[in-house]
């Protein structure tokens, strides 16, 4: 409990900090997004705070936040959203979303090849393939399906650099794709008749976040949130015996319908608790980044960092590709691909550092698809690997 305690204390501290440097310093052109991200990495790595949280030595804080806050983020941050308006947005994130979700397979394949995957990884190659595959189209629960079945989890050094490779490839995946749209626009900005069709806009969202709150609008929200985050898991216990309904879905869903009432416009405190639960889960991601543990591995870390490098790159390339290639917005390929390789959260949190919040709830809804399509892509992908490459 007590370290616990402490680690909230330091992360909501940073999350602070990173929104001051935001608001008062030349950082704002970093955005808090990232910046919470890079300063928890850094602390974490001198020690402050655990930089992961296991089995054997689990972090409450840690635990609490992947499993509840970031969850109820989503609801918080979805009962302003306006469905015609994120329609608009509909065809093309998806698009590029299903684009992204098989260039991960290609670059899973490519990166295998370019390290040599059954020498540098032994008889595993084809799960951890299969583990990066999946985590890199949904999230961890695909990372973790994956590595149950084929039993990864009982090569801990193995398992572990594949845990701490994830979260620094994710790490810098986040800083690019919320790079790109801006370096995209400042250069076609400089081109004439360009200009005017790029849409990506300099706001942080930093006025949209500032509320007048009452303590009766806090305790409405918050009873709100935890509730839809019960009922959703509720749900989902008792519909598994018919289908396979994340929570995080029904808790979309849940957030979706409030948001078509009328008396949705008068819930004070959701855009600004949800903008601090995201931070606060991106912040973990930061904590999670752990560079010790990776330089501790020696050649199987360095081996892992450059096949996880090569499948997001590969990734990377043919998503932003495909957009360039179909004309299509660069910060919709950056949100559809940070889904992919960050998940819903993360992309939602890079919608909103870009100024597109009509892609917040196609951020959320393609990150719960990736959730449902990434164990299966994952699967074949173990059991392709050995065949193509062994």
């Amino acid at each position: 409990m007590a370290q616990s305690i402490f680690v909230i204390a330091v992360l909501a501290a940073l999350v602070a900090l990173s929104e001051w440097l935001v608001r008062r310093t030349p950082a704002k052109h970093i955005g808090s997004a990232l910046l919470v991200i890079l300063l928890t990495a850094v602390v974490a790595n001198l020690g402050v705070i655990p930089t992961t949280s296991t089995a054997e030595n689990p972090v409450g804080a840690y635990e609490f936040i992947f499993g509840a806050i970031a969850p109820i983020s989503v609801f918080w941050l979805l009962l302003n959203v306006n469905l015609r308006a994120v329609l608009k947005a509909g065809l093309p994130i998806l698009s590029l979303f299903a684009i992204g979700s098989l260039a991960t397979v290609v670059g899973v394949f490519a990166g295998m090849f370019v390290v040599n995957g059954a020498s540098a990884f032994g008889e595993d190659f084809g799960a951890l393939g299969g583990m990066f595959a999946g985590t890199y189209t949904g999230g961890s629960v695909n990372f973790n399906a994956v590595a149950l079945h084929y039993e990864v989890m009982r090569q801990g050094v193995l398992y572990g650099g594949a845990v701490v490779v994830d979260n620094i490839v994710t790490t810098v995946w986040i800083a690019i794709t919320l790079a790109v749209p801006r370096i995209v626009s400042g250069v076609a900005r400089r081109r004439p008749g360009i200009a005017s069709k790029i849409r990506i806009e300099a706001s942080l969202g930093i006025q949209d976040d500032t509320e007048s709150l009452h303590p009766l609008d806090i305790g409405i929200t918050l009873a709100l949130g935890f509730g839809a985050l019960a009922l959703s898991n509720w749900l989902s216990e008792r519909l598994a015996d018919f289908a396979v309904v994340p929570p995080i879905l029904i808790i979309t869903t849940l957030a979706l319908i409030i948001a078509q009432l009328p008396v949705a416009s008068r819930i004070k405190g959701a855009r600004a608790l949800g903008m601090f639960a995201v931070y606060l889960f991106l912040a973990v991601i930061g904590a999670y980044c752990d560079l010790g543990a990776l330089a501790d591995i020696g050649a199987l870390g360095l081996n892992l960092l450059l096949f996880a490098s090569v499948a997001v790159f590969v990734h990377g390339v043919l998503t932003y590709g495909a957009a360039a290639l179909f004309r299509i917005d660069s910060s919709i390929a950056s949100v559809a691909s940070q889904a992919n390789v960050g998940g819903g959260t993360s992309a939602l949190a890079l919608a909103r550092s870009l100024g597109r919040d009509d892609l917040v709830l196609p951020a959320v809804l393609i990150g719960s698809l990736g959730n449902a399509l990434g164990t299966y892509l994952g699967f074949w992908t173990a059991a392709a690997l050995p065949g193509l490459l062994g």
